[in-house]
């Protein structure tokens, strides 16, 4: 599965961006992880297809809504609120596995990532 990520840029604290995800296969879940200089890859949010379940990691809940459009294979991330601890690179990913209860923040659990997206929040 190939992964196309785009809508990264510049913008000041309490701005909004919107990430988009296009996929050009089947998943059962599509994910967003991120990555800021000298840290380690985290979760950010995933989508679940079955149930439309959305899952997100605390540093973002509130503040950030991933949704998705099946019939483009595409999962948006509006990220509203931005703060300048936001900056990263953000990388889309793509499970074509069954799911399994719990792994939704597990990058192991992703089969197919995007090239990834910058995201830079100045204060």
């Amino acid at each position: 599965v190939q992964l196309q990520a785009s809508g990264g840029g510049l913008v000041q604290a309490g701005d909004s961006l919107r990430l988009s995800c296009s996929s050009s296969g089947s998943s059962s879940r599509m994910g967003w992880f991120r990555q800021a200089p000298g840290k380690e890859r985290e979760f950010v949010a995933a989508f679940k297809w079955k149930g439309r379940i959305t899952y997100y990691s605390n540093s973002v809940k509130g503040r950030f809504t991933i949704s998705g459009d099946a019939a483009k294979s595409t999962v948006y991330l509006q990220m509203n609120s931005l703060k300048p601890e936001d900056t990263a690179i953000y990388y889309c990913a793509v499970s074509v596995r069954n799911y399994i209860t719990g792994t939704y923040y597990r990058d192991d659990y992703y089969d197919d990532w995007g090239q990834g997206t910058q995201v830079t929040v100045s204060s």
